[in-house]
Order: C-alpha cells, then structure tokens, then sequence
C-alpha cells in the first residue's frame, strides 16, 4: 500500500510537508512495515491541498484526501490503513470529482500522480519512449513534420506554429545551435509551468531533447525564474538521473546525436519574457530586446541559431511523438489545436491548474470546472493573458477559449492565466494594478513604453482617487495607441491592454470616478463613505481599533463616524463583528 502525499508548492504551503512526516511517524509507531510514504506534485486541485491519495497494493488508487492537515493522519492510519476502512469525510468530495474529470490531460498528464523525483515512475509511464521513436525512426525532418501536422503552437503567448520555429533554426547551418526553454514564468497569477517543472519535470525534459535533434541543436538550456526554488531542484535531479540513464549527454540512445541540457536562474524580469530579452539575460547582459531581424532562428544566443519554447510547449511533444500529430490535432478547433494549461485564479471557488481542449466556452471553464464565483457573487469579468492581456466581461462568457476568438475581445491566451473578478472588483482599478505592473517591469529602452506607461498610471491613480477630469478617458486611448504603435517589444506593445478593454467593456465605470466621484464597485476607498447604521450594538471595537480617532459614542449606544476625519482605511468595517459599517 501506498501513502502519496502532493507536494508541490501549493501543498507545501498548506502544510503538506507537516502531513508527509505525520503520516512517516504514524505508520512507524503502528509497525505498518507494507506501507510505503511518497510524494508527487500538485494534481491541479489547489484548494482541496493537501491532498493524499491512497493506493492499494497493485497501485490502484483507493481514496484521495483532501485539505488532510496533521491531525487528521492518525485517524487515516487508525481507521484505513489499518482497519481498512476508509475515512470517507476526510475524501474529495463527489462536487470537486468534476474539476478532474472534465479535463483532458496531456500536458498534466503525470503531476500528481508519479514522483517527479524518481525517473523509474516516468519511464513507467512511457517516459523517454517518445525520445527512443525520434532519435532511432525518425529523421529531424519527420519529427517536424509530426509537429507541423499536430498543429501545435507555443504555449508562451505569442501562439506561434512551434513546427515553423524548430524549421527555421534547422535550415540555418552553424558549429553550434541552442535549444531554450523559457521557464520564467512572469504573469501575476500564472503557475502553470511551475507545477509542471515541480511535479514532471522529464516531460519538459524530453521535449527538448526531441526539439533539439529536430534542429540539431547541440545544448539546451533552461532559463528558470530564481523564485522557484523547488523547481530548479527537482529539475537538477531529473537532469542528472537521465545522464545517467543515457537519456542526456553523448550519444544518447547509440543514435549518435549528443545533447545535454544546463540551468540558467533568471532574476525573474517580466520583459525576458520576449526572446531576444530572454537572450540578452542568458548572455549575462541585462535582460533588454534588440530590434528583428535578425530572428533568434539566425542569429541568437552567442549569435547562434537558437530556438525558444516554453514549458508547457515542450511538455506535450513527447504525447504527440508517441501518439501521431493526427491525434493532437483531433482535439480543439481548427486552428487552435490540442488543450491548454490554465491557471484559475482571483474570487473563484475552486482554484488551481485546468488542461482542457481548445475551444471550450469561458462559462464552462470558470463555472463548469472552477465551481463558479465565490461567496455566489456575480461574476462580472475575468482577466486573461496577464498584464499583457485583457478584460472579458460576462455578457462574452460564451467566448470559445482559443487563439483568435480571444483576440477578438481585445485579450490574448497568453501564457493561461485566468483571474477571475466579481462585482466587487472595480475595473479602473484593475487596469491600474496591471499597469503599474507592466510600468515597473519596462526595461526602460523605450520612451513610449518608459514614459508613456507611466504617464497612463499617473491617470489611472488620479481617477481611482476621485481626482479624475474630463477628457481622461480620451488622454488615456490616445496614449495607448500611441504606446502599442511605439514600442519595440511585446511588453510595450501589449501593456495598454487592460486599459483599452476595461475603457471598452466597462466605460460607465470610468465615467463614476470622473463625473460622479463614485467607484460602482465601492472598492476605491478614497471615493467610499462609511457609515454606522442602527445594526450598531455599542461594542466600541471600531472606535478602538480606528487610527484617527474619528468614531465617537457610548457603550452600548450607536456610534457615529466624523467624515472629516475619516481617512477611509476601513479599518472599522474590517473588525466590525454585526455588519453594522457601510460603504457608500
């Protein structure tokens, strides 16, 4: 029998680690010397964390655990392991069963369920079969051609045909050629190809060694964010267990093509995002792009052809290798193909990773799969593609998730985060935060983007402070197309994005703040007024607990705000245990 405990990051952080060394203790105090404690990576249910799935002795999963803190181990152990009764409270509930079974996995395909720190259970899987078909049946060419027919497209962003880019950098003759992944996930909100790196590395792994001998690269390399410390080591074991099983390093497989693959801890720079940025950081220089042609295909790292893919990219080509392109293909749209990684995020009820085929409508994903909006609230839009995407409001929650129809609203797929907003979210606000984050991660090469970010930002805080004036919204259009048309890089061009279709979708809320001074989703504190009403029980915690002494009255008895003072914290609405503060 076997105790599988996740633990990637998300489990960690809720205390998986504590449940692994209750679950190592107990099943030693209890002399269960037939069962075995081990770990795996997030399955995608973060909200259920940390989860613990039980296999019986011919791995067979029995029951999977959910939100299994330490002091529900013993119980476990108690009443399953030993009495062979499962703790059927403690399991997934039969609502969660659909975040899982409405998925199609390819990418995801083994997290959660093998030890991504352990190649046997890869292998086990059909791991490094996929490299075996490339390398000993397959000319670079074919291996192309596969990929062409798979109609796979970079997962990354830019949605551009992978085939065509391996192409490129094959035609090119050179001494040397450098196959890179770009595992510098930077989008608030976005942990897709975190938990991949985490929870089955190899997948990434034998991407590239596939990606490589189609264009005959003769070194990989991984350009990681530095906060991801458990990705990097998990990533440092999977490399050096293939070196030693042959699957890295010379003549791999007796094929006679040598490949090996190092890492390169990124500082986690939004803008290295854009390749010849990427390039620039690899190289030791600052991560800043440089003006096309020459492509990365020509002339890229140390001058030489190079290609650049991202995680999740290189994730799903040994699936296609093994299983035809024809069978890629055969899943999403026409010209969106396969499935998609995204990471659900903000007020939704069930957070986590989705890999679902191409083509499924918003709606199905953040209510049919996500479990919908917390607390039941309206659901009001949902941010995709990350600072460099957009806002789609609800009335096009029947928007087929895929390349162009996305970019038909004004966002993008992007790399596939999802956050998800309520009617408590004001969107001018919104627009601001990915502003300003897009504004501090500038590289500063470029005066549209340094300049022209910031002078939007400057607006943007002036209207969430009820400082707005007319003509805002117009200064704000104009310098966003300004700024898009400028720009010599994605970052920039991209950055006014949030604004335009916040401007687009959600006009009326701009026009509040302006005209009114009133935010509509009473979220901009500086246009809110808190008032006590009669709910008021005289407690005096609000007055206590107010910084400006602004709240006055008697015990027992209703109190009152001074609006002069009121520096509108909320502070008083946060302690109050009746509801009795409002916000107007």
């Amino acid at each position: 029998m076997k105790v599988l405990v996740g633990q990637g990051s998300c489990g960690i952080a809720t205390g998986a680690g504590k449940t692994a060394n209750e679950f190592e203790k107990q099943v030693k105090n209890m002399g269960l010397k037939n069962v075995t404690i081990d770990k795996t990576g997030c399955i995608g249910s973060c909200f259920l964390e940390p989860i613990v799935d039980i296999y019986d002795d011919e791995g067979k999963l029995e029951v999977r655990y959910v939100k299994v803190q330490p002091e529900k181990v013993a119980d476990i152990v108690n009443k399953h392991l030993v009495g062979g009764n499962p703790v059927w409270e403690y399991s997934i509930p039969s609502m969660d069963q659909d975040f899982l079974s409405r998925q199609k996995k390819i990418v995801l395909r083994n997290c959660g369920i093998i030890n991504p720190e352990r190649i046997e259970e890869y292998i086990a899987t059909g791991g490094y079969e996929a490299t075996k078909k490339a390398l000993t049946t397959m000319t670079p060419e074919e291996v192309i051609e596969e990929i062409k027919i798979s109609g796979l497209r970079g997962r990354g962003g830019a949605g551009f045909p992978t085939w065509f880019k391996w192409n490129a950098a094959r035609l090119n003759k050179a001494e040397n050629k450098y196959m890179c992944c770009n595992a510098d996930e930077g989008d608030p909100g976005a942990f897709m190809d975190r938990s991949v790196l985490e929870g089955d590395p190899h997948s990434m792994i034998e991407g590239m060694i596939i990606g490589g001998y189609a264009m005959g690269a003769t070194e990989g390399v991984i350009y990681v964010r530095a906060e991801y410390p458990l990705a990097i080591a998990r990533l440092e074991k999977a490399m050096q267990q293939a070196r030693q099983k042959g699957f890295l390093g010379e003549n791999i497989m007796s094929s006679g093509y040598s490949f090996d693959i190092r890492i390169k801890a990124g500082a986690g720079a939004f803008v290295c995002g854009e390749e010849t940025a990427l390039i620039a950081s690899l190289e030791g220089e600052r991560g800043m792009p440089r003006l096309k042609p020459p492509f990365p295909a020509q002339k890229g790292f140390w001058q030489q052809p190079t290609n650049i893919n991202n995680v999740e990219t290189f994730a799903n080509v040994p699936w296609i290798i093994v299983n035809g392109g024809v069978a890629f293909g055969a899943m999403g749209t026409e010209k969106s193909k396969g499935t998609k990684v995204f990471a659900l995020a903000g007020k939704i009820k069930k957070g986590g990773l989705v890999e679902v085929p191409m083509g499924l409508p918003l709606k199905e994903v953040i209510f049919g799969i996500g479990g919908g909006i917390k607390n039941d609230k309206a659901f009001k839009a949902v941010q995709m593609g990350g600072p460099s995407g957009g806002c789609i409001p609800a009335e096009l929650a029947d928007t087929p998730v895929d390349y162009e129809s996305i970019t038909k609203t004004g966002a993008i797929v992007g790399s596939g985060g999802m956050i998800v907003m309520d009617e408590t979210t004001c969107m001018v606000d919104m627009a601001r935060y990915f502003l300003d984050f897009t504004r501090k991660e500038s590289c500063g090469k470029c005066n549209y983007c340094r300049i022209g970010t910031k002078r939007m930002l400057e607006i943007l805080e002036r209207i969430t402070k009820g400082e707005g004036k007319d003509g805002d919204i117009e200064l704000l259009e104009e310098l966003a197309l300004k700024i898009k048309e400028g720009s010599m890089c994605g970052l920039g061009q991209t950055a006014p994005n949030p604004v335009l279709t916040t401007i687009r979708y959600f006009r009326n809320e701009y026009e509040d703040h302006i005209y009114k001074k009133k935010c509509t989703a009473k979220s901009c504190k500086a246009l809110l007024t808190f008032t006590i009403t009669d709910a008021c029980k005289g407690c005096t915690l609000c007055a206590r607990k107010c910084p400006v002494e602004a709240i006055t009255g008697k015990v027992k008895e209703k109190h009152l705000i001074d609006q002069d003072k009121c520096i509108k914290c909320g502070k008083c609405e946060e302690v109050c245990k009746f509801d009795a503060i409002t916000r107007d």
